[in-house]
């Protein structure tokens, strides 16, 4: 089995088990928590599907730039598109030295693609249209609306966890005739929880940068041009890692790399797989091709 279909397989087998886990722990209190948890998931989640454009791009700084003004990123990105049958994104710029792209919008047509000043240094041609190449097949994959889903999903379980709490402080039960939770399940519910909801919803975003790799190799027809640049950008972020911040936090998963300083432990709550395993699965698929 490919990598493509894999990596859509384990997506939805992950989005499967967060409803599976919600479906179970709101029947733990009925329609009511779970329809609460429902409308407060939804209402924050679709604000961010709608606006996480102008949240991300405005966390990093990020200005618009023509043709006139970047006509190397912009050959790339419209020779791309034009392969992909796709609309030419707004291209944008970030003036931060760390080394790193990101696209963001909800379909082709409300696309973003922002590269930073850092890696416009760091790149050759071939390196940085491999990068694009990645961040261009996030929008055709619609990992914005993937992300957005499973956020909401996690956000469910997040809210019923808090609404498991109310619901041991002031006696809130399924109905008047059933005790609701017991004080094990609530704590249960409270302590693994938000842990399972966050656990499920990093592996589907790294499975998400398996497959932009590996559609954005198929898009350029250059796997080794992509594994070259992951190379430099895991030296590139390791020297010049951006600020950890609550601002820059929810525009680290669009990236291509993680952004952050960070090893060990912390690279388990990572939301992008290992580099080495990344540039290990591209070499492979060079070795195999063809790629198109």
């Amino acid at each position: 089995m490919s990598h493509r279909y894999l990596n859509g397989l384990k997506t939805a087998i992950l989005l499967g088990v967060l409803s599976a886990v919600i479906l179970f722990v709101g029947s733990l209190f009925g329609s009511r928590g779970l329809t609460i948890a429902f409308i407060f998931a939804l209402g924050v989640n679709g604000f961010s599907y709608f606006f996480s454009a102008k949240l991300a791009l405005r966390a990093m700084r990020a200005y618009p730039v023509s043709q006139v003004e970047q006509p190397r990123m912009y050959a790339i990105v419209q020779e791309l598109a034009t392969r992909a049958r796709m609309p030419m994104p707004r291209l944008y710029i970030s003036p931060t030295a760390a080394p790193n792209a990101f696209a963001t919008g909800r379909n082709p047509r409300n696309a973003a693609v922002c590269c930073t000043a850092g890696i416009l240094e760091i790149m050759d041609d071939r390196e940085l249209r491999g990068v694009l190449g990645h961040e261009l097949s996030h929008v055709y994959n619609r990992d914005i609306l993937i992300a957005s889903v499973a956020g909401a999903l996690a956000s469910v379980i997040v809210y019923l966890a808090q609404f498991a709490q109310f619901a041991a402080i002031f006696g809130f039960g399924r109905s008047e005739d059933d005790d609701g939770p017991g004080i094990l399940e609530i704590m249960l519910l409270v302590l693994l929880g938000p842990i399972a909801a966050t656990i499920i919803q990093l592996a589907i975003s790294r499975a998400r940068e398996y497959e932009a790799d590996s559609a954005g190799a198929m898009l350029t027809g250059d796997p080794l041009g992509l594994a070259t640049a992951l190379r430099k950008l895991e030296a590139g972020t390791a020297v010049r890692p951006l600020p950890q911040s609550s601002q820059l936090a929810p525009v680290s998963s669009l990236m291509i790399a993680n952004p952050f300083r960070g090893g060990g432990v912390v690279q388990l709550f990572s939301t992008h797989p290992s580099m080495d395993r990344r540039i290990e699965r591209l070499e492979e698929m060079a070795r195999m091709g063809p790629y198109r």
